[in-house]
């Protein structure tokens, strides 16, 4: 069902509008948490270190349909709140033909480039090949990943959360019997746990897909046209720093997992484990700051900008409420959480994983706060200084990577980059934010 989250109690709507997004994204890691588990549980560490390796550059292709699905979605919001339903519509259909190019050309690259970037990232030999199979199967079903995250965002920007939720529960809960039935009962290897993502994320994107088009027949008016430049132009705006914002994002991990890949097998199976269970946490995060991005477009479309205000305040409190548990679980229990994907794991692996949470975890209550205030400054289209922050903290911690590494510290050293780029971008993710604000105050 549509929701107008230009109307009703701030803080209540907001919330309302993103648990739903909170439970989404859970089902969406079990995705990549169930091949792990899988791989390390039933196959054995080096398929769990090749499943992790291939990840890193998957994270560039999810990068892009990232991107796709917040410029529709905030384009779509922006539409839907000023009630301009004929445009809003044609606005869809320019972002799934603009969507679709892409997909191609990314997967032509991705077929002849996958081996070079394995060699890039110093994939060790004993590796190679399952890493390949993996991202091999992972760039065929791109056009799945694609839509299903343009549908999503579609169905956000109307104001529905809930849809998303119930499609991506079911398909998760499948990807995880599909795994083990087709690594334990049929012996697939790592090309099982691909094929069972595969297969899985397509019927969930072909549920979405066709749940948009049935929600779009009931708004009565017609659509202006089927594609528009003006409108591509509107999207490219959003939907290019936001991926060029994951993109950098994706390839800093890849030239940091280089880094980490020279310590061995051991530490990238325990660097593998750690950075599922960060992602869960970083991925959650974020998708409710591009919840409070709809929320935002939508009541700047219609002109509330007082709302929007009241929305980063709850946007807030309901971060920080996350991060109480989430943090304590990852300091306290990390070395249990490991074994939950590592079978026989070795010291090092336990080691290397555990110090990564604990030094990560306390900082989830900074970079929380950098999150929502980029879902504002993102649903304002404040797309140069959000991107400025990001890459700020992406220098850094590239950077620290090969710096401390190089250190005594070792692999705790690259752990350590995280927090120091997460807080000084934080600061000045909140000063663009504060800016922002006292600008529009003075505005009238």
């Amino acid at each position: 069902m549509n929701q107008d989250l230009t109307e009703g109690k701030p803080g209540a709507v907001l919330w309302k509008f993103c648990l739903p997004l909170f439970g989404s994204i859970l089902f969406q890691q079990l995705y990549n948490i169930a091949d792990s588990w899988v791989a390390g549980k039933f196959i054995g560490q080096d398929a769990l270190a090749a499943v992790g390796n291939s990840y890193e550059i998957t994270l560039i292709f999810l990068a892009f349909a990232f991107g796709c699905n917040m410029g529709c979605s905030v384009i779509v919001s922006q539409l839907f709140g000023a009630k301009d339903h004929a445009q809003m519509k044609t606005a869809i259909s320019t972002a799934m033909v603009a969507s679709g190019a892409v997909c191609l050309g990314l997967m032509g690259l991705g077929m002849l480039g996958g081996a070079e970037l394995l060699r890039l990232i110093h994939t060790p030999q004993s590796l190679f090949a399952d890493s390949l199979l993996y991202l091999d199967i992972y760039i065929w079903g791109l056009p799945f990943v694609f839509f299903y995250n343009l549908a999503t965002g579609i169905f956000t920007a109307l104001g529905d959360s809930k849809t998303p939720f119930c499609f991506l529960a079911v398909s998760s809960l499948s990807n995880i019997a599909v795994d083990i039935l087709f690594v334990t009962a049929l012996d697939m290897g790592v090309a099982g746990v691909a094929w069972a993502t595969f297969l899985c994320q397509g019927v969930s994107c072909l549920l979405a897909v066709a749940g948009i088009f049935r929600r779009l027949r009931a708004i009565p008016v017609r659509r202006d046209k089927l594609f528009s430049w003006p409108l591509l132009k509107r999207f490219g705006w959003i939907a290019i720093p936001s991926t060029l914002q994951q993109s950098f994002i994706s390839v800093g991990n890849i030239l940091i997992q280089g880094v980490i890949n020279q310590f061995g097998p051991e530490v990238m199976a325990g660097y593998s484990a750690a950075v599922k269970l960060n992602n869960l946490v970083i991925t959650s995060f974020t998708t409710l700051g591009n919840g409070v991005s709809n929320f935002a477009a939508q009541n700047i479309g219609a002109g509330k900008w007082e709302r929007v205000r009241a929305g980063f305040k709850a946007g807030l409190q309901l971060v920080w409420l996350l991060c109480i548990p989430l943090a304590g679980l990852y300091f306290f229990c990390g070395e249990t959480l490991m074994g939950f994907f590592l079978e026989t794991p070795t010291q090092l692996a336990l080691n290397s994983g555990n110090w990564f949470l604990k030094i990560l975890s306390p900082f989830y209550f900074v970079v929380s706060a950098k999150l929502i205030a980029d879902g504002i400054l993102r649903g304002a289209g404040q797309m140069r200084r959000f991107m400025a922050a990001t890459f700020t903290d992406l220098i850094l911690r590239v950077g620290l990577a090969f710096g401390l590494s190089a250190t005594p510290l070792g692999y705790l050293g690259i752990w350590w980059g995280w927090p120091i780029g997460w807080t000084v971008a934080t600061a000045m993710s909140l000063g663009f934010y504060r800016k922002m604000v006292n600008a529009i105050g003075k505005g009238g």
